[in-house]
């Protein structure tokens, strides 16, 4: 999975349900990565340390936390331009419109599935995916 993330945004609490499906599921090779990025209301204004520390301390992540990112405009990092377009992962034009917004990856490394940030972690399309029902 591949999520973008921000501290002081509404769904910043979906950290505890990205931990809780991270640490039910890492065994079986389900790996969780966090995109901080402050392109949504400016709600990840701390440095890469800060990010990393919060998480931590609120938190208890352990799952990756990348480099903070844009996921949109001129300066889209290389990871959310090809989970953006069909071009270039062959499934679906997507655009994240806030924090925490999912993407479902295989083992192939192919683009599964786009939820959108109310979806929470947890929620069945993702067990259920991550369980092969």
């Amino acid at each position: 999975m591949v999520v973008n993330t921000a501290s002081e945004c509404g769904y910043t609490p979906q950290y505890a349900q990205l931990q809780e499906l991270y640490n039910t599921y890492k065994d079986k090779g389900f790996v969780i990565l966090g995109f901080p990025s402050n392109d949504f209301g400016g709600q990840e204004p701390g440095t890469e340390k800060d990010i990393a520390a919060f998480c931590q301390k609120n938190y208890g992540v352990t799952f990756p936390m990348m480099a903070k990112v844009s996921t949109k405009g001129s300066e889209q990092h290389a990871v959310y331009n090809w989970l953006a377009n069909k071009e270039q992962n062959g499934v679906m034009d997507t655009a994240v419109k806030w924090n925490f917004h999912k993407y479902l990856i295989d083992e192939q490394g192919h683009l599964v599935m786009s939820l959108e940030s109310g979806v929470e972690p947890t929620d069945a399309r993702v067990t259920n995916w991550i369980e092969g029902k």
